[in-house]
């Protein structure tokens, strides 16, 4: 089984709350809550990934980003690699462009949140 790589943002603003996004039903792990990024492609490093994703998802422009962690998951039809960054520096202002639903979340309330298994180590290290 192959494994998709994906570039995961923790976007972080100063009231210290993190950007989350809404699956769309359709998707993968639809209808939960998730850090906002996308499928890494041939071409491109992880890194470079995240700035194009969060521009297509959200409209922000990434200018810092700073790995977190990598984390690898298998889910029952699918093994993912997240590649984690963390974003607290950024031009624009956050909108759903793809129709998503999106929240700006206190860290400590990210747990009353849904979200796919794979994100529950990103969960746990915020709040370490």
């Amino acid at each position: 089984m192959s494994i998709v790589r994906v570039a995961v943002g923790v976007i972080i603003n100063k009231d210290n709350q993190v950007l989350i996004a809404k699956r769309a039903s359709y998707q993968h792990q639809g209808d939960k809550w998730e850090f906002p990024g996308g499928k890494v492609e041939n071409t491109e490093s992880s890194d470079e990934a995240l700035v194009r994703e969060l521009k297509e998802e959200v409209g922000i422009e990434a200018q810092a980003v700073e790995f977190m962690l990598e984390i690898i998951h298998q889910y029952d039809d699918k093994k993912v690699q997240l590649d984690v960054y963390k974003v607290e520096k950024w031009m624009g202002e956050a909108t759903g462009k793809e129709g998503q639903d999106i929240l700006w979340v206190d860290i400590s309330r990210l747990e009353k949140y849904n979200f796919p298994d794979a994100n529950i180590k990103i969960i746990s290290q915020l709040n370490a």
